[in-house]
């Protein structure tokens, strides 16, 4: 088997682990839900669960979001800022969701809110999503992914995300704010960290 068809192999068997627990989620509640029985769904075993996602928290945190936006954020401009690609990225990888896309993030955004497991895993997962980052900065910058420069750019990165997505709240009818709906302040949040937050330095 070549790289290439192994790569597809395992996306699908991770996209089918996730897709089959999102819907026990739903049907029988987080807690009701075993990670044996996400297993059995998807025709796999428990062991093989744990190689895609340590832990079942992880199955609600860990999505193609970063995947997506690394690659867009590669493409970027060589001219552009750092935040001045981020924003592009951001843009262009929200705007590429699907309405299935959108509905499934809304759901496991949701879960990430009412579920205490979740919630307390969904700090490792924003360390881990920085250091992705960190990554792609060092990659377009030349530097090291260790450089403090570095890490700090993908913080507040990470950090300004989640000032504009964390406080989402449900709508009255019981549904979440389309996330495409707050790209707009993701990019004016990021518009005033490229600006050097001006409210701090006034």
């Amino acid at each position: 088997m070549t790289d290439g068809l192994r790569e597809r192999k395992k996306a699908r068997t991770r996209a089918a682990i996730r897709e089959h627990a999102i819907r026990l989620f739903r049907e029988q509640g987080y807690a009701a839900t075993t990670v044996e029985q996400i297993a059995a769904a998807a025709e796999v075993s428990p062991s093989t669960f744990f190689r895609y996602f340590p832990t079942k928290e992880d199955v609600v945190l860990q999505d193609d979001l970063d995947t997506r936006l690394l690659e867009v954020l590669e493409q970027q401009p060589p001219g552009f800022t750092m935040i001045a690609a981020m924003r592009a990225a951001i843009h262009e990888t929200i705007m590429g969701y699907s309405e299935t896309d959108v509905a499934l993030l809304a759901e496991t955004t949701r879960m990430m809110r009412s579920v205490p497991e979740v919630r307390a895993r969904a700090l490792d997962e924003f360390a881990r999503t920085i250091t992705m980052i960190a990554g792609a900065i060092a990659k377009r910058s030349g530097r090291s992914p260790d450089d403090l420069a570095v890490r700090t750019t993908a913080g507040a990165v990470i950090g300004v995300i989640m000032s504009v997505t964390m406080p989402w709240e449900e709508l009255a009818d019981g549904t979440m704010p389309d996330i495409r709906h707050s790209l707009a302040q993701i990019d004016d949040a990021l518009a005033l960290l490229e600006g050097g937050l001006p409210l701090l330095c006034s």
